[in-house]
């Protein structure tokens, strides 16, 4: 063996250490056999164990890839037979699945990392020890002694252990007295961005606000390094880069800065300050102009929510004339404004708006529930669930049990026309009626939840049945939708998408069917139907993402009928492209944009696109804007001479 590897799978399970049940023959495995298997989950996994041990080693290099991204704890023993003596593209597979699987490391007497030979096979490990159990002092040992590390590329392995560990470790563990020195110091000696981005948030997440680090990363080329040294010391710094700016007005604003930056030339940078103004309680006066009619629509909505909370009288005006504005997204801001003002007219009229996300924010009571849930839109159909179950149910004028009959209709209509991705709203419902079904009448409509097609919804049936008896989910397993055949994936090799966004520009991304087929595959099948065409980017988190491509505008309605397979391997720099979740193979078509470097997303989102242009187009997006059109650009030899696809 290697004279440094890692103990594995202390206290875990037997079934999780054993290998794999047996597979055909290795010999007959192909590239596809492996991405088939991988989307299957457990079912592929046969499959999968007998590549990692082909004589081939680029089948045993994909195999690895494949579980590295969707079962990596699944594996973990081959994994680690494999850093023995296999080829090194494959011990560096190996290691990324270890890394991946998060099994509870501890190193062995054997010596330093630095003797593996391959630097990045060092920087792999290194990174695996950022994932092992909070508290472990020797991955802190062994992470620290990698920052003299001779070479920069295990060094940068390194930096992304100490993000991932102290993130996961900075409530629960405080790092010895002599690490500190260390990782100030490692710092301070190193000019490279990668290892500076990743440090900073490490050092934040432990607490070491040290001036001369702040310093020297307020004085890095890098804009992504700047914002992060201001995150760390917590300060004020005039910059030209806007995220820069916003991220010092977010940690060090006060009401002084917030008025000279309302008129900031980044919209982002400008709506914060609005948003500070009343949340500092600064001077209505400032907050005022930004209110009338003359002012675009956005940062009039942010400033009369401000002026709600500073100088509620001089708010109610204009609150109710931005609820007659013809841009639904500005009555959705004129119900959050009417909350602030306890204003129960606006919030009743808006709470029947003709559009559901208006409706959502402004329905207050269970009667404007209960009027909610003749309409087919998922955020609003959650929205009145859940405000009718923390009501028991009782609605003023309306007996319980007709309350109950119609929250139940509303969860059958769905289920019969819409799909088992519509589990936000159909969740909210049964939760509701659950709250209220006492009565035995309702346990065969329960009973036949629990063959459902969504695990979800039977699992919650089977628990809210166990009051009455023992009872299990009969559905154990979700059924996506099918693999893409080999001829579709291997026309998706090379092919870029051109993404117009409605009056602001162009995009252009590269698409990365290697690292995410399925997942690449079902954006383009959405993109070529013209699903994503005259939607919004609904959701705007400066300095973090942008999301959107829901057909309701919301992050509950669906854009596909099925859940999508995770595949988890890229990494989330600043300007790709990953699927949104809430779960474990729960994406379902909505895309979000990473407006800076989300490593901490890493291993939880997929990441199947990057921006190759219009990066200054995605930082002009804000809420509202809208995709014009998707159009896909197949490269010649993959398309057959098709070419662009709209």
């Amino acid at each position: 063996m290697w004279p440094l590897v890692f103990a594995l799978l202390q206290g875990a399970s037997a079934a999780s250490a054993q290998p794999a049940r047996p597979a055909p023959p290795s010999r007959t495995i192909t590239p596809y056999d492996i991405l088939v298997a991988e989307y299957q989950r457990e079912q592929g996994r046969p499959v999968l164990a007998a590549a990692m041990r082909a004589d081939d080693p680029m089948i045993r290099v994909l195999a690895f890839r494949s579980a590295a991204r969707s079962d990596a704890a699944r594996f973990t023993a081959e994994a680690a037979a494999a850093l023995d003596s296999a080829p090194l593209a494959v011990q560096r597979e190996a290691m990324r699945v270890l890394g991946f699987a998060a099994p509870p490391f501890s190193l062995l007497s054997g010596g330093p990392l630095s003797r593996f030979r391959d630097a990045e096979l060092r920087g792999l490990a290194y990174a695996a020890f950022g994932r092992t159990a909070p508290g472990d002092a020797t991955a802190e040992r062994a992470l620290i002694d990698g920052l003299q590390d001779t070479s920069l590329v295990a060094r940068r392995g390194v930096a992304r252990g100490l993000e991932v560990w102290s993130r996961r470790t900075a409530r629960s563990y405080k790092m010895s007295a002599a690490a500190l020195p260390a990782l100030r110091q490692a710092f301070l000696n190193t000019s490279d961005t990668e290892a500076r981005r990743l440090l900073l948030p490490a050092l934040t997440a432990m607490g070491l606000r040290d001036s001369a680090i702040v310093k020297a990363g307020l004085a890095d080329r890098d804009e992504q390094v700047r914002r992060l040294a201001v995150i760390l010391g917590a300060t004020w710094v005039d910059d030209a880069s806007p995220m820069v700016r916003w991220q010092a007005l977010r940690v060090a604003g006060d009401c002084s800065r917030a008025s000279a930056l309302v008129g900031d030339s980044s919209q982002h940078v400008a709506l914060l300050a609005i948003d500070l103004l009343g949340d500092k309680k600064c001077d209505a006066a400032t907050i005022v102009p930004l209110t009338k009619s003359s002012v675009a629509w956005l940062p009039r909505a942010h400033a009369i929510v401000a002026l709600a909370k500073v100088a509620p009288q001089d708010a109610e005006g204009p609150t109710r004339t931005l609820a007659t504005s013809p841009t639904w997204q500005a009555r959705a801001w004129a119900a959050q404004a009417a909350r602030v003002l306890r204003d129960t007219a606006t919030l009743g009229g808006l709470a029947s708006d003709r559009d559901p996300n208006v409706a959502i924010a402004a329905i207050t009571t269970p009667a404007q529930a209960y009027s909610a849930l003749s309409r087919d839109h998922a955020g609003l159909l959650m929205r009145a669930g859940n405000v009718l179950r923390d009501s028991a149910l009782r609605v003023p004028g309306v007996d319980r049990s007709d309350v109950l009959k119609q929250v139940v209709a509303a969860f059958d209509r769905i289920t019969r026309t819409k799909s088992a991705t519509w589990r936000d709203a159909r969740m909210g419902l049964f939760n509701a009626a659950a709250s209220g079904a006492e009565s035995a009448d309702y346990v065969p409509w329960m009973s036949s939840l629990l063959t459902d097609a969504d695990t979800a919804i039977a699992g919650a049936a089977a628990k809210r049945l166990e009051s009455l008896s023992p009872v299990r989910p009969l559905t154990l397993r979700y059924t996506p939708a099918p693999f893409p055949s080999e001829a579709a994936l291997k026309a998706l090799q090379g092919a870029t998408a051109i993404i117009r966004m409605r009056g602001l520009g162009t995009i252009r991304i590269r698409l990365l069917p290697d690292d995410a087929p399925a997942t690449v595959h079902t954006f383009v099948t959405l993109a070529e139907r013209g699903d994503f065409n005259g939607r919004t980017l609904h959701r705007v988190v400066s300095s973090f993402v942008l999301q959107g491509g829901s057909p309701g505008a919301d992050e509950y309605d669906p854009a596909t009928t099925t859940f999508m397979r995770d595949e988890v391997g890229g990494s989330h720099r600043r300007g790709t492209f990953g699927i949104s979740t809430r779960g474990r193979d729960t994406g379902d078509g909505q895309i979000f944009i990473n407006l800076v470097d989300n490593v901490r997303l890493d291993n939880d989102y997929t990441v199947f696109a990057e921006t190759l242009s219009g990066l200054d187009v995605i930082d002009r997006i804000q809420e509202g804007n809208v995709i014009e059109s998707i159009t896909i650009q197949r490269a010649a030899s993959a398309a057959g001479g098709r070419g662009a696809r709209r």
